[in-house]
Formats: C-alpha cells, structure tokens, sequence
C-alpha cells in the first residue's frame, strides 16, 4: 500500500492482529510496542485525566462527571452551535484571503478548532494574532509533536536521567501549559456563583465540590477529584479536542482533492437540502446523508489514533482465545480494524458509498469504531461528530477546494505522531455564489 517509502509504524498498523499486549512481553502474536509511561505520566500529572488513567472507582465518577460537563454543549442546546459557527466564519474569511494563491490550510482550520475548544474550556474567544490563542497553539503542538518520541525513555525509564533534547522540549510545553491552565483554574474559582456552568472549568469545579456547595460533604464521591484532576481534563480537552477535529478535517480535505467529484456531490446535497440564502444548522444533519458518509470514510481510512491508547487488564481474561492475564496492557488496533478486507470492500479505496444502503439510507457497519467502544468509548464523541459536521458542511456550502495548477495531490501516507497527521499540501480556495465575504 505505502510503495517503496514504508513507515516503521505501517507494519504495525497492517498486521491482521487485532490487539497488542504486554506485560514485559508480548501475550499476542504481534510486535512489541512501547508504552508512552515516562511522557503520559508527565502529561497527565500520573494519571490525573480520563485517556490515560486505569479504571477505577474515582475514574468512573471522573468520567461521569465530564460526561455530564459535556451535556452543556451537546444535542438539543445551540451554544455549540453559535460557537462553532462563529470559528467558521473567521475560518472561511481567513482561507479566502488567500485569493487565487496556492497555501497550507492546516494554520488556519487548526487555529479555528482551537478557538472553539477554548470557549468551550474557559469561555474565551480569541481574534485571529491574539498572543494568547498563539500560546495555546504553541504548547499544544509542542506536546504534539514530542509526546510520541520519547524513544528509549519510554522503553527504560531509568534513562530520563540523561541528557533528551524531546523530553526538555515536552515538559517546557507543558510547563507553559500548566502556567495557563492554573491561571484560568484560579479566575474560575473566584468567579464561580450558585448559576448555571458557563463553560468545561465552571462545570468540573461544581462537580467536585457537589454543584457549588463550597465544601465537600462527608462521604461525597467527588471528594477524590483534586485540582489536578479537573487542569487534567481541561489540558486533555486541547490535546484530544483540537489535533483529532482539525487533523480529521484536513485529511478529508485532501481526500476531496483527490476526489473532486465527491466534492461536488457533497455541494449538490448542500445545494437542495439546504440552499445558499442561510448557514448550515444542525437541524440540517437529517438531510444530509452522503456529507455524514464522507465525515465517516475520513475517520475509517485515516483513523486520527491508528493504534489506541493502551489499557491495563484488571482482571485475568482473554482476547480472540489469547490469555490476558490480570496487569496486561492492551492495546486496540484501529487500523487493522478498518481497513480489514473480510468487512470492507477494497478499504484502501476511498468511497463514502460504503456507509449507504441501496435505498441511500445511512449504514453503520459494527466494525465502524472511530471513537473507541465499551466504557473506554471517547467522552467527547457527540461534541467531535458535531464539530465535524458543522465546519465541513459549512466550508463546502461557502467554498470549493482545488489544487494549484501543476501541483501533485495531497501525499496520503501520512505522519505518526500523537496522532496520524497528513503531510502538508497546498489548496486554491475560491467563494461559490453568493459567499464571496466567506459569512452571511
């Protein structure tokens, strides 16, 4: 599939093996992988967040209580919504700024999907430059591209001790990210009033005093949630909201470019479902069945976490009639899992026909996990499906996309970091028909 320039990471991502394990070893037939301990732990103040952290009675209220965070901004409430439309139309203007000229979208869509994590973490809401938005940018692409190249330090802890030019750089990132994220923490907590949450901090903070009663009663489930926990959860919001929306986004941007006539598709869908005089609402996802297949063939083929966050076993078990014995880390393999052939047909191949029936109605075959599955399922699903939805089906409504002249498409290969990143490419932006100032 990847020619003569295979990646390292390619033969772990297409071997037919399902799961990896180790403890000390490996329990499958299957590589043997590093676990990112030295890093996470670094990351996560040792297991602070909900990724990251084992299973386990304060995890599970942990989760519950972001899981229900989170219900401030999903389906049936518009505030997600008016923010997001709103970062889309600064993106929009900004990607037609660029007139007839060729340039890299990713600054752009990324400064966009940060922008919305930040008023949906703390309430804030940045103008294009704003030297704090750029801080944020600036450390989470720090964390983004060392977190994954810890190398030996992750193999053999004991070696952090030596002189490691990544680490330095991932823990001054996370040093700047911290200095941010308590300063937020500590605005928060002195403006928190008995009201409705404003934002992600406002919530957790009610949650871990037992909704804003000051004081935690005895016996109350929360009381294990300290303030790392709730910096934890607001700093994996950035590093799981921003890169796996804005990294999705462009890679389907540079499928589209490969294949111009689902673009097109996509824009007649938009053109009778919902027409040129309004935005896209959320109301409009029901008759938008083929734009809702492309989103899903971008999260099968490029899979944002082809390899996912490794688990401990908490009990003695098995996987496929392997033993798993109890302190096995695990880890799922998402894109052996969408790209096997025996589910898909020619999964290599990318065809958002696949997600409909012969009546064009909408399909979701079981083995379609972009998000995970079980009680490990991503706590931000119906946030990230939203997202997706609203800035692609507003970009394609406002804008088409096409190669500059003489340029190659879009390398789809990609880059294995945190996540499977697209390398960079380069795309002409022109207004369709009544959009030329990118808002209405």
């Amino acid at each position: 599939m990847w020619g003569l320039t295979t990646p390292w990471w390619s033969t772990v991502m297409n071997t037919p093996e399902r799961f990896y394990c180790r403890e000390g070893r490996t329990s499958l037939d299957g590589p043997t992988c590093f676990f990112l301990q030295v890093t996470t732990n670094l990351l996560t103040r040792g297991g602070k967040d909900i990724a990251f952290c084992d299973f386990s009675p304060l995890w599970k209220f942990h989760r519950r209580l972001v899981h229900n965070s989170f219900t401030l901004f999903g389906e049936g409430t518009s505030r997600l919504q008016d923010i997001v439309l709103s970062a889309v139309d600064g993106l929009c203007v900004e990607l037609l700024s660029g007139g007839r000229r060729g340039f890299d979208p990713s600054p752009a869509v990324t400064r966009a999907v940060t922008n919305v994590v930040c008023t949906l973490v703390f309430s804030a809401t940045y103008r294009h430059g704003d030297a704090e938005l750029q801080e944020v940018m600036r450390y989470n692409d720090g964390i983004v591209q060392t977190i994954a190249r810890g190398g030996l330090v992750d193999i053999y802890p004991w070696m952090k001790v030596f002189p490691n030019q990544t680490l330095r750089k991932l823990k001054e990132s996370i040093r700047i990210r911290d200095q941010l994220l308590t300063r937020k923490l500590e605005e928060h907590k002195a403006s928190l009033s008995d009201g409705d949450p404003h934002d992600l901090l406002d919530a957790l903070l009610k949650g871990q005093t037992g909704g804003g009663r000051g004081q935690k009663s005895p016996g109350w489930e929360g009381a294990g949630i300290t303030d790392d926990h709730v910096l934890m959860t607001a700093a994996e919001a950035f590093g799981a909201g921003v890169e796996t929306t804005s990294t999705t986004l462009l890679w389907i941007l540079a499928y589209l470019l490969h294949h111009p006539e689902v673009q097109e598709r996509v824009q007649k869908e938009l053109d009778e479902q919902v027409g040129g005089e309004r935005a896209v609402s959320v109301s409009d996802r029901g008759r938008l069945p083929y734009l809702d297949c492309v989103i899903n063939e971008g999260m099968r083929i490029r899979p944002v976490s082809p390899v996912l966050i490794p688990h401990m076993a908490m009990k003695d078990s098995s996987i496929g009639g392997h033993a798993v014995r109890r302190g096995t880390r695990v880890l799922v393999n998402m894109w052996s899992i969408h790209h096997d052939p025996r589910h898909w047909d020619k999964p290599d191949l990318f065809n958002p026909d696949r997600f409909l029936d012969d009546q064009g109605q909408r399909v979701t075959p079981s083995c379609f996990l972009p998000f995970g599955a079980g009680p490990r399922v991503c706590v931000g699903e119906s946030l990230a499906r939203l997202e997706l939805f609203l800035f692609l089906s507003s970009l394609l409504q406002r804008m088409s996309f096409r190669l500059p002249n003489g340029n190659a498409p879009p390398n789809l290969q990609g880059r294995l970091g945190v996540v499977l990143q697209p390398l960079p490419y380069k795309v002409i932006v022109t207004p369709r028909p009544g959009w030329e100032g990118g808002a209405k």
